[in-house]
């Protein structure tokens, strides 16, 4: 299950009047309870149960959740992916106050770094697959990414 989707139904479950939210998404499951609830499972694999979306989204967030999808879609097809490797974090410096690799506009030849992915302590440098320029920085500096999740939107 992406760490985006998770992040968002923890904010939702934030903000609303349930004390608790359970998704089922093929295989996985994960279960967001409310601190103080009288529930004290938060992630609980179930491969038989599954809530419909009607009951855990209000009608108007599925709108938006759609259109940010298609604002995606439309990103991914003006411009040339580069993902991530492996399961990591990922850092647009060198180190912590460092000058990034790179920015969004800047021309970058094939081989040049574009950003490091720690994973289990060790700092793996990503770098560019072709030649282009840089159209979008997806993920935040520090933030988790996942095997195959776009990094770079090269034009």
């Amino acid at each position: 299950m992406d760490i985006r989707k998770v992040k968002k139904l923890i904010e939702m479950l934030e903000s609303s009047n349930l004390n608790e939210i359970e998704i089922k998404e093929g295989e996985e499951s994960v279960k967001l309870v409310k601190a103080g609830s009288n529930s004290s499972q938060i992630l609980v694999p179930k491969p038989d149960a599954q809530i419909p979306e009607e009951n855990l989204i209000s009608k108007k967030e599925p709108e938006r959740l759609e259109s940010n999808t298609k604002v995606e879609e439309t990103k991914k097809a003006s411009g040339k992916e580069i993902k991530s490797p492996m399961v990591g974090t990922f850092y647009g410096a060198p180190n912590p106050g460092a000058d990034t690799f790179v920015k969004v506009g800047d021309t970058v030849n094939e081989g040049d770094v574009l950003c490091i992915i720690e994973a289990m302590k060790m700092m793996n440098e990503v770098k560019a697959d072709f030649s282009g320029t840089i159209i979008e920085i997806i993920p935040e500096d520090a933030e988790p990414v996942e095997f195959g999740q776009t990094l770079f939107l090269l034009d």
